[in-house]
């Protein structure tokens, strides 16, 4: 049974009136859209979304306070609004570990991303279900909102639905929106509407439409920030400025116990059960690997295997599948005309890639997506939100160092591998073989509480084998060990670095070499293990920024300025990675 406009205003009083209640006993909270968004909020639970089928994205992070409003009168187990923006309470921007909330939002932009990535989740696992997202002015700017937008509308996911707050506002006072938002919308493939924000009618027709439609739906709601407070309609309405007394009276104006009935005819239907994939890893005979190769060559060999072997994995790149070898021999291409794919083609999109891939993951899908290391600076608050939310995202980037050569330092990572080593949660593996991609790439998929990063080399090396009682669960282990019984000094290496550490050791009697394929992990183990594994004076070698090396060596050898233009063996001696020139600086060091 559908609510009809005046039953709908009375729940939208209700909602505004509780979350108003929220933001008051914080002290701390976003009024503007509170005031003005709870029609909207209001009509898409109440009439429309099918609660377990049809996803809900407040990209308007900071409306959260009305979003839980609307849970808690929809029944949902969300605990006590008085405990909003407070420890242990509602967080003070939306987070999927809130019943009802489908995605972790807050920093703009991100939400459109992740209402793509569930309407194209919707399409690829065959459902007929709706994404409903209420964005803002201030979304509507972010350059992942243009990336995920336009790619919604060349895939025309008709399947989903964006309300626009429109009110033209925002903290630092007139919106920096484009001059025709609308006209941009239609020309990435949207069907456009354009209603009041307050017009519950209209609303409701604009909806009904919006689901018959051929295409994408943009639905601009036009509003008026912090409607009917002493602020209306002015910057200072969007954040925590009324006084106590004008925040009481408004919570009273909008009280209605009527309304609060209401939702209970909400509250008393059912929510669907949420299927999730679950991933049964094969049992695939590791391949042998010829004497010099690419780790970005031996992942693409290794996913090819699982994927044959019935892994279900939705794979895709930011436009470069030939360079990072996630597109595989039965890889299917998903398409506008036919999502019964495991391909996705994002276009040069990193960033949109990203978000599309948090929903997708949220709804539900085990996804991969790639590109080149150096641009994972371009996806970075994405793949910070895949770590908040834990998603198990699985992000592959390939040329991982200066030894991408020609293409120079605009193409040369240094900073980026240990700047992902500092987000937390994230898994950041750089293997060195075929063992350490195999172990990488299963425990990536195995893993559902973490997303993964794995990082791969363009330029073949020479193939160290790993011993075979290694044990890699650990993160590291000695893959080369020293000569003698007393072990003065530990090399540690990662990835294309490994075999450089090999050579130096076979030089020496009393050096091993450790492989460190997950910093991550290897900290996650106990002193006396650590301790075991690092003897002697402990220097790390990698190719990259030495920072957060200094955790477990003594001294690290590393890169710490721009590469160059060259072939990699050339950059390798320029940059003091050559065998002679570390010797010399060990040398220097041990002394």
């Amino acid at each position: 049974m559908k609510l009809n406009a005046k039953q709908l205003q009375q729940m939208s009083n209700a909602a505004r009136s509780y979350a108003l209640g929220a933001v008051l006993s914080a002290h701390s909270g976003h009024i503007g859209i509170i005031l003005d968004g709870a029609e909207m909020m209001t009509c898409i639970f109440a009439n429309h979304l099918r609660r377990g089928i049809d996803r809900f994205v407040l990209s308007a992070g900071h409306g959260s306070a009305l979003l839980y409003s609307v849970l808690k009168l929809s029944g949902y187990k969300i605990g006590k609004l008085n405990t909003f923006r407070k420890i242990g309470g509602l967080p003070g921007h939306p987070e999927c570990c809130v019943e009802g909330v489908d995605a972790t939002t807050g920093p703009l932009g991100q939400g459109i991303g992740n209402a793509v990535g569930f309407a194209l989740s919707q399409k690829i696992r065959g459902i007929r279900a709706r994404t409903y997202c209420l964005c803002s002015d201030g979304d509507l700017m972010e350059g992942v909102s243009f990336e995920s937008l336009s790619f919604a509308g060349r895939m025309n996911l008709n399947n989903l639905i964006i309300l626009w707050d429109d009110n033209k506002l925002t903290i630092d006072g007139v919106a920096q929106t484009d001059l025709d938002v609308n006209a941009r919308m239609r020309s990435m493939g949207f069907n456009v509407m354009s209603v009041r924000g307050n017009d519950i009618s209209s609303i409701e027709h604009a909806l009904e439409r919006a689901e018959k439609s051929t295409k994408p739906v943009f639905i601009q709601c036009k509003n008026v920030l912090g409607r009917g407070s002493s602020l209306e309609n002015t910057a200072r309405a969007h954040g925590f400025a009324l006084t106590d007394t004008e925040m009481l009276d408004l919570m009273s104006k909008n009280s209605d116990r009527e309304g609060v009935c209401l939702w209970n005819v909400v509250a008393k239907r059912p929510i669907a059960t949420k299927i999730k994939s679950a991933i049964v890893l094969p049992r695939v005979k590791i391949p042998k690997a010829p004497e010099k190769i690419s780790t970005r060559e031996l992942s693409g060999i290794y996913l090819d295997l699982l994927m044959k072997n019935g892994v279900d994995l939705i794979t895709g790149s930011a436009d470069l599948a030939d360079n990072t070898r996630v597109k595989t021999s039965v890889s299917k291409d998903i398409t506008p005309n036919n999502f019964n794919g495991n391909y996705v083609n994002y276009g040069v999109r990193e960033h949109g890639m990203a978000a599309i891939m948090n929903g997708m993951v949220a709804d539900g899908l085990r996804v991969v997506g790639s590109t080149f290391l150096a641009f994972s600076d371009y996806m970075r608050p994405s793949i910070r939100i895949s770590a908040l939310s834990r998603l198990p995202v699985i992000y592959v980037f390939s040329h991982d160092s200066i030894c991408v050569g020609e293409d120079g330092p605009t193409h040369q990572p240094v900073e980026q591998l240990p700047s992902l080593r500092l987000i937390p949660n994230l898994r950041v593996y750089r293997p060195c073989n075929m063992v350490e991609v195999a172990y990488a790439w299963n425990e990536s998929i195995r893993d559902a509480e973490h997303p993964s990063a794995l990082i791969l080399s363009r330029q073949k090396f020479k193939q160290i084998s790993t011993p075979n009682n290694s044990d890699l669960s650990c993160g590291a282990y000695v893959i080369y060990p020293a000569k003698s019984s007393i072990v003065k000094t530990t090399l540690v290496a990662t990835g294309s670095e490994v075999p450089l550490a090999v050579e130096i050791a076979s030089r020496f009697k009393n050096v091993q070499v450790v492989s460190m394929l997950s910093m991550e992990i290897f900290r996650e183990q106990n002193k006396d293990f650590r301790e075991k594994i690092l003897r002697g004076c402990v220097i790390a070698i990698e190719a990259a920024a030495p920072g957060n090396w200094f955790e477990f060596a003594d001294a690290v050898i590393g890169i710490d300025k721009f590469g160059a233009s060259g072939d990699a063996d050339s950059l390798y001696r320029e940059y003091g990675f050559d065998v002679d020139s570390i010797i010399k600086e060990l040398t220097k060091f041990l002394r």
